[in-house]
């Protein structure tokens, strides 16, 4: 595994220096931000996440302030006392997708949330004590406990929302196979924690947030 500022030399180098590869870097919002967002919010966008994944995100896209209508703004306490049979009458109104496990998803999250909201203050002040000593463990409780939160849909969520997160994009994933981290997209204990151990190492080498270093391994990919 090479040093992340050797990793990142030739990307900077190919976008004509530093500052324009800042540029084109998504980059995470801090804590403050973070913690102001209210719990709907993130429910929404997990959801949207969910459903966007193996769809169309331009047709999810349009549908979704009809979908938020429909599931009372995400609000946590209506969703998550929904039952089968009124997720199964919201799933069939005006301007839904039709789809019974992704729309179920949505009462199981938002029990979830709540829970996580209530043990933390609320999911705002949760998301913002991320950092990279817990990343790969916060990841693992969102697949765990959440519903249809695992992969590359967790991190879709978190990146919109502002976490800093790396994406497990074909590219990136290309980029750690060849710097000896993993063989493939982590997904073994042994995946983990080796993924764990790199960013850490990254961090420290290059100041980079995860969100950088996710980007810029991407982009290193020729």
């Amino acid at each position: 595994m090479r040093d992340f500022n050797d990793i990142a030399a030739p990307v900077i180098d190919r976008f004509g220096g530093e500052d324009r590869l800042k540029d084109r870097l998504v980059k995470p919002k801090p804590p403050e931000y973070l913690m102001q967002i209210p719990n709907n919010q993130w429910l929404s966008a997990a959801a949207k996440a969910v459903f966007q994944a193996g769809f169309s995100w331009n047709v999810i896209e349009k549908k979704w302030p009809d979908i938020e209508t429909v599931f009372h703004g995400f609000d946590l306490s209506f969703c998550r006392y929904l039952s089968e049979g009124a997720l199964d009458d919201l799933m069939h109104q005006k301007g839904m997708v039709r789809h019974w496990k992704k729309t179920r998803s949505i009462q199981k999250n938002a029990d979830f949330f709540w829970y996580l909201s209530h043990t933390h203050g609320s999911l705002g002040k949760y998301f913002a004590s991320w950092n990279t000593d817990n990343y790969v463990e916060n990841l693992k409780l969102l697949r765990r406990e959440g519903d249809r939160l695992g992969g590359k849909t967790a991190q879709v969520f978190l990146r919109r929302m502002g976490v800093d997160t790396l994406i497990f994009a074909s590219d990136t994933v290309r980029a750690l196979v060849r710097e000896g981290v993993v063989e493939k997209s982590p997904s073994s204990k042994k995946d983990w924690a080796a993924l764990q151990q790199a960013v850490e190492i990254w961090q420290a080498q290059s100041n980079r947030s995860l969100n950088e270093i996710s980007q810029i391994l991407s982009f290193s990919v020729e």
